[in-house]
């Protein structure tokens, strides 16, 4: 009896610190929200490049698709350096599979960035982020895209 609680008490030691304890619904969507906090910050480009796995793909709107971890990274300093240029979303939701493995959210962005005149504009947005679960319980971002959202007032 002794031997089976040892090893229930390590299996659900384990679970917790592998951070298994916490609702993997809530947890996602807690990653998303630390996302876009660092990426709102708009300085440290490793940061917020963490939170995309090495095979992740970005397909911005109205631009060319970003494959792997190098490529989305000069995007994202490349962004960071436009002057004027900012980003935040809030997440609307999240699911994740039944397995735990792989889960998405959804959010609504507002984003900053020079127009063709070279006044700030700033524009709202909706997109979609697929996740995995990586070996060590963290969520990762594999696939990511969004698109202009409606125009105030719609």
């Amino acid at each position: 009896m002794k031997h089976v609680m040892l090893l229930f008490l390590s299996f659900v030691l384990s679970g917790v610190a592998a951070g298994q304890g916490k609702d993997g619904r809530q947890l996602l969507i807690e990653t998303d929200q630390a996302w876009s906090q660092a990426a709102s910050e708009g300085k440290d480009v490793e940061k917020v490049v963490a939170f995309w796995a090495d095979d992740a793909i970005i397909v911005p709107s109205g631009a060319p698709i970003v494959s792997g971890k190098a490529a989305i990274r000069d995007y994202v300093k490349q962004s960071f350096d436009t002057p004027g240029f900012k980003i935040s979303w809030k997440t609307l939701d999240a699911s994740i599979s039944s397995d735990g493995t792989m889960g998405y959210t959804t959010a609504e962005s507002s984003f900053t960035f020079p127009g063709p005149d070279g006044k700030l504009q700033t524009q709202s947005g909706r997109g979609v982020a697929i996740w995995r679960r990586a070996s060590n319980g963290n969520w990762v971002c594999v696939y990511d895209t969004w698109n202009h959202g409606p125009e105030s007032g719609s």
